[in-house]
């Protein structure tokens, strides 16, 4: 098993926390027909098919000889 040493233990220690109600809402862009519009803008109808939109990773093409 091996260990990972923290470098500067008490600078990760000393670091600021935030409770909730001081945090902001990150805005959420899409590209939608061609052009980029925040999903805060979208109808109710829009944003579920936001949701349930799938990520996928394309798998490199093999190399043939």
């Amino acid at each position: 098993m091996t260990t990972r040493s923290v470098p500067n233990a008490t600078a990760a220690a000393n670091e600021p926390t935030l409770r909730d109600e001081e945090r902001q809402p990150c805005e959420v862009w899409t590209r939608v027909m061609g052009y980029h519009r925040p999903v805060s803008s979208f109808n109710v109808g829009k944003k579920g098919e936001h949701n349930e939109r799938r990520f996928f990773a394309e798998c490199p093409a093999p190399q043939g000889g």
